[in-house]
């Protein structure tokens, strides 16, 4: 396993170790002890979640607060996207700061995203599926989101707006600075 930095504190990138031949491949998707050893970071699963999004399809800015915050190991098994997270802990030194990952799955790549961060991701391919391993449950009281398009953050998704596809509840979310931070 390779682990890589990005400009954000604690979030990581995670290579797996891949095992190929003639028959396909193998690898470890998630091992906590292989990981906790390599980071430092006692990541324990509670929840597995799974989406399938069509080309185009933003979904985020999402994140859970107060004692309901999610870290999450992110993966693309299908396709490919960019995967962002946003740093929303006031006390950071990169608060308010993204960083955008390309998965898919041919690169096998993971994006690990602590608690205190906003997540969204865009789909590139004509599909693509996403699994990220969380370790809070989902709670509806405490699910909150930023708006994609934030001019504060200033993501750049790399396509125009008439090219990106919300659900509604991602078209209504907030601004960053209407967002109640509460970690």
């Amino acid at each position: 396993m390779k682990i890589e930095k990005t400009n954000l504190k604690d979030c990581l990138i995670v290579e797996p170790d891949i095992f190929e031949d003639e028959r396909g491949y193998f690898y470890e998707g998630f091992n906590s002890e292989k990981f906790r050893k390599s980071t430092g970071i006692d990541f324990l699963v509670k929840q597995i979640n799974q989406s399938r999004s069509s080309k185009g399809v933003l979904r985020g800015l999402h994140f859970q607060t107060k004692e309901k915050s999610q870290a999450k190991l992110v993966t693309c098994l299908e396709g490919e996207l960019l995967d962002v997270a946003v740093d929303l802990r006031s006390d950071s030194m990169t608060f308010g700061q993204y960083c955008i990952v390309r998965l898919s799955a041919h690169n096998k790549k993971q994006l690990y995203i602590p608690r205190g961060m906003a997540h969204g991701f865009l789909v590139l391919s004509e599909h693509a599926k996403l699994m990220y391993l969380v370790d809070e449950l989902y709670s509806k009281e405490h699910d909150s989101g930023i708006i994609y398009n934030d001019p504060e953050i200033n993501i750049s998704w790399g396509v125009s707006e008439d090219e990106i596809i919300l659900s509604e509840k991602d078209q209504n979310l907030p601004s960053f600075k209407q967002t109640k931070l509460d970690f």
